[in-house]
């Protein structure tokens, strides 16, 4: 199969030109991640074609061997120095010494700094990524909704 074909056959990832997802769903998604057990990740389910769209997905169990789903880690679509801006709350609280209202302190001022940051990273996703398939790896666009 020629991937620029539009014509061609669609049987697997590698016809994926472009996936359209949500910068909003790319943001919840990491903050999940960094915030709660299990994992959020954007993403695509068959049959695949030419232009996709991805979705938020929250999973304990990995199950795209079993459905076919490629899952895009929202750390690949945010840009690497956004997410390194990413405001650490355990960090802040292991420094902090056992003041009850010091600790409240801090949670509202991660609570707030993590609002600006996900403004920031909304702003920040990537213009396109790779993606692993049983062919190699394949260069997608992604277009980003709303």
């Amino acid at each position: 199969m020629v991937e620029d074909d539009p014509s061609a056959e669609a049987d697997g990832p590698s016809a994926i030109r472009s996936i359209a997802l949500s910068p909003e769903d790319a943001v919840d998604a990491y903050v999940y991640g960094r915030e709660n057990p299990g994992e959020a990740v954007l993403r695509v389910t068959p049959p695949f074609h030419g232009r996709m769209r991805a979705r938020i997905h929250v999973y304990h169990v990995d199950d795209a061997e079993l459905t076919g789903a490629v899952h895009l880690s929202p750390a690949t679509v945010i840009a690497d120095d956004v997410l390194a801006a990413y405001p650490d709350l355990e960090s802040a609280l292991a420094e902090a010494d056992d003041d009850p209202a010091a600790d409240d302190r801090l949670r509202d001022r991660h609570a707030d700094a993590v609002a600006e940051w996900r403004t920031r990273a909304r702003d920040a996703i990537a213009d396109s990524i790779t993606l692993e398939t049983d062919d190699g790896t394949h260069r997608v666009d992604l277009k980003t909704l709303g």
